[in-house]
């Protein structure tokens, strides 16, 4: 990609601090696919066969493969960084809990809604949900460092 001035995504500058509020939500619907899976061994290095071999996974109580977690709350990422707050924003924290598992040609709805801001730091919380079939199969709660339209002086 090639940048335009506005990133190299040509995404403009996202929420700034002032223009947030508890409860704005923005969503990101992803298919898995076998290539997310392989892809996502490739780059992390977690090449546990639970993901890749099929003889192998139908040995575990899942019976089939199973996408690696992190692949799946990486949605999150996606949210935050390209709808809510989006652009511009700084990933501070993130918890996880994984609830179900997600496999080949499922689609995951990753949720992300505002629960909580603070003023005083620009710091934005949102509670993160990922669903299949409108079953969670990750939640957790990112907090967000947000600009200021204006700085503080």
């Amino acid at each position: 990609m090639t940048s335009n001035g506005n990133g190299a995504s040509g995404l403009g500058h996202g929420y700034y601090f002032e223009d947030l509020s508890v409860g704005m939500e923005a969503s990101y619907a992803k298919k898995i696919s076998n290539d997310d899976i392989l892809a996502f061994a490739d780059i992390s290095g977690d090449i546990n066969p639970v993901h890749l071999n099929d003889d192998f996974a139908a040995g575990t109580i899942f019976k089939q493969r199973i996408a690696h977690g992190f692949l799946t709350a990486s949605l999150f990422s996606t949210v935050l960084g390209t709808k809510l707050p989006g652009p511009g924003c700084i990933y501070l924290s993130q918890s996880l809990k994984f609830r179900a598992p997600v496999h080949i040609g499922d689609e995951v709805v990753a949720t992300l809604r505002v629960t909580s801001l603070d003023p005083e730091k620009a710091r934005a919380t949102l509670a993160c949900a990922g669903a299949v079939n409108g079953k969670t199969v990750v939640e957790g709660e990112a907090v967000m460092m947000v600009d200021r339209r204006t700085p503080r002086q």
